[in-house]
């Protein structure tokens, strides 16, 4: 075993998420060799080449920075197998091949911003909200072939407040994950951390967290309000939980709601045209806080409503 300042790690990553991550091992002395994150995409109204958060960090440290194409590329894995690592960390990064993951010594490791085997998938911090969990956490855990389901090293249970939605829980757990990161590979470097595998006991529910696309999106007013208030807390501020006014999309960013049974159809809407919009749930009503509608701006209902006319 080496020493913890001797591992020679290499870091996959792309977001800001994963920023946190490798500067964290940074900070703690890790030496990282390479960083693997994605190419340059054009964007914005230029379309400009913008680099990924994770290649903005790494440049600025002066770290040595791989942007393959393809993860077989043979330039790109003889490059990657020159650096020589004995571990190599994956977080917030694209599906990787086994003849990649299982290239060093020590293996990969990843971080997931779920308690392992809940929400395996793509937007575990979106569908623990909309499901409306109380608590959630990250997992550190060794890959394998199917996605999500290696075998556990360490865990940290970070609990969902009323008033989190998926913009406040993904920073918590961005530095959550940073923090069981560092605590993972100083305890793989010591020999003292134990794979566990995933258990999943006969007649547990596991609940899973795939990609979101639009058809995810729109509210399903037939819904209880506390059922809706979780979907759109759960995908705020983005991708942003939707319905349609007037024929014009109507992104939902903050709510609140009340509970008052009434014989009204769900999804009708009510305005006072100063202080509230409401729509009508399946046991109530939603109240909107903040909102976007097409071609407008984000704001706050009051500002909204000086300009509706509805």
């Amino acid at each position: 075993m080496k020493p913890f300042e001797q591992l020679r790690i290499v870091f996959f990553g792309t977001p800001d998420f994963a920023v946190a991550s490798l500067s964290a091992l940074v900070e703690a002395g890790a030496n990282i060799v390479g960083v693997v994150t994605a190419v340059d995409k054009p964007a914005g109204r230029g379309m400009h080449l913008q680099e990924s958060a994770v290649k903005q960090y790494a440049v600025s440290k002066g770290l040595p920075v791989l942007q393959p194409e393809k993860m077989k590329d043979s330039t790109f894995l003889e490059t990657l197998k020159n650096l020589n690592a004995d571990l190599q960390v994956v977080v917030a990064f694209r599906m990787m091949p086994e003849i990649v993951w299982n290239m060093p010594p020590m293996g990969t490791i990843n971080v997931h911003g779920s308690l392992l085997p809940q929400y395996r998938g793509a937007a575990p911090i979106n569908w623990a909200i909309i499901n409306g969990e109380t608590e959630t956490g990250v997992t550190t855990f060794k890959l394998k072939h199917e996605i999500d389901t290696g075998d556990i090293l360490l865990q940290q249970k970070v609990a969902i407040l009323p008033e989190d939605n998926a913009g406040t829980m993904h920073d918590k757990l961005m530095h959550a994950g940073a923090e069981l990161l560092v605590t993972t590979v100083k305890g793989l470097a010591a020999g003292i951390l134990n794979e566990v595998p995933q258990n999943i006991a006969a007649g547990r529910e596991i609940k899973i967290a795939p990609k979101l696309f639009k058809e995810h999106l729109l509210i399903d007013w037939e819904k209880s309000s506390a059922e809706i208030n979780n979907f759109i807390r759960g995908l705020s501020p983005y991708p942003a939980a939707y319905t349609l006014l007037k024929g014009k999309q109507l992104k939902i960013y903050r709510t609140h709601y009340q509970v008052d049974y009434n014989n009204l159809q769900p999804g009708a809407y009510e305005t006072d045209h100063h202080t509230y919009l409401r729509f009508v749930t399946r046991d109530g009503w939603i109240y909107i806080d903040e909102l976007q509608l097409e071609g407008k701006k984000r704001m706050d209902i009051m500002s909204f409503l000086k300009g509706f006319r509805g």
